[in-house]
């Protein structure tokens, strides 16, 4: 490891490679949580073309569906890179391009999971209500998701709440 401190803009005394293995540790954590998400939507995603109404769905229900399965594939795909990089890259001093592309990678995987989160509201509210509430109850998910994961983080100081 560098004995060299990194330069910080906080208070932490810490080395450049001590600084990569914790921004690892905090994209791993990340993955964790992000992970989970994408595999239940994923699995409520495959059950559905098991269950009886599925040959009800018109036309426009299955392509949505067919969509959603897609996304939620790509991006479970997508959210294991960073770990797949890892472990091609593991002992080859290559831990500040792991954590760069690892965090492009949960980026593009949080864009994927926000697509499949609204996507599969559009589609159960379509089923259960009709089109129009399916795309109400889409647009109202996506403008939280847009909320909470774009406009408040950007919000906040780093000097406090």
């Amino acid at each position: 490891m560098s004995e060299q401190p990194a330069a910080q803009a906080d208070d932490r005394r810490e080395t450049s490679d001590e600084r990569l293995d914790r921004n690892w540790d905090s994209l791993l954590q990340e993955l964790r949580v992000t992970q989970t998400g994408t595999q239940i939507l994923s699995g409520f995603l495959l059950a559905v073309a098991f269950q009886p109404r599925f040959t009800e769905l018109d036309g426009y229900q299955i392509a949505v569906y067919l969509a959603l399965v897609s996304v939620a594939a790509i991006t479970t795909a997508v959210g294991l890179g960073p770990v797949s990089l890892h472990r091609i890259l593991f002992r080859r001093h290559a831990m500040a391009q792991v954590v760069r592309i690892g965090n492009v990678l949960v980026r593009i995987t949080l864009a994927g999971v926000a697509i499949v989160l609204t996507g599969t509201t559009l589609l159960i509210f379509d089923v259960v209500l009709g089109r129009a509430a399916g795309l109400a109850a889409a647009a109202a998910v996506l403008a939280l998701t847009l909320l909470i994961w774009l406009i408040v983080p950007r919000s906040v100081r780093p000097d406090g709440p």
